[in-house]
């Protein structure tokens, strides 16, 4: 569990750089260069993320229920997930989707952590999915007092929105039918 922890603190807390300290951001961005700035972030980043999935593998294997929720949430579940490839598509190639999610990766996130929280209601679990559910709803929130930074992604077009569509759903059906009982053990849509 300690490995889970220290994986989210790290993984969150260099995502939450821009969200608590903007200006020291900027700074360190003006000062290392924004290459060595990404490639910094980056590092940290993916140390935070190797934690993160190696405590939470070993967390779940002695985890403890905290809440049990009813068959119905799986149904639930299943359907939050439905939007959320497309919407992780639709972060990078940029169309009307984008546009009218304003930032598709978070809702596709907050989306995610929200169908996870519903159906696991373990102590790994709950402190994964909710710390992911809870920062991405703190970074929608402060963004709207930010000032905005163009995309790293593709020039916007409807092809765009039309792979993202396409994409999303081939991944959700991959991802639900095969990938996710492959990867994690679980197999979410198992009996439905």
């Amino acid at each position: 569990m300690n490995k889970l922890i220290l994986g989210l603190a790290i993984f969150f807390g260099v995502h939450s750089i821009s969200l608590l300290a903007l200006r020291w951001r900027n700074l360190m961005a003006a000062r290392l260069g924004i290459r060595a700035w990404r490639l910094s972030y980056s590092i940290a980043a993916a140390i935070g993320l190797y934690l993160l999935i190696r405590g939470y593998g070993a967390a779940r294997e002695a985890d403890s229920l905290l809440y049990t929720t009813a068959p119905a949430f799986r149904y639930l579940a299943a359907i939050l997930m439905l939007p959320v490839f497309t919407l992780a598509f639709a972060s990078v190639l940029r169309g009307r989707i984008a546009a009218r999610a304003k930032h598709p990766l978070l809702l596709a996130t907050m989306l995610w952590s929200t169908a996870h929280v519903l159906s696991n209601g373990t102590l790994a679990n709950v402190l994964l999915f909710g710390s992911f559910l809870a920062w991405s709803v703190a970074v929608r929130v402060s963004l709207e007092h930010r000032p905005p930074r163009p995309p790293i992604a593709l020039p916007a077009s409807t092809t765009n929105d039309v792979i993202a569509v396409v994409g999303g759903l081939a991944a959700y059906v991959l991802v639900a039918f095969w990938l996710h009982a492959r990867l994690f053990g679980v197999a979410p849509l198992a009996g439905m």
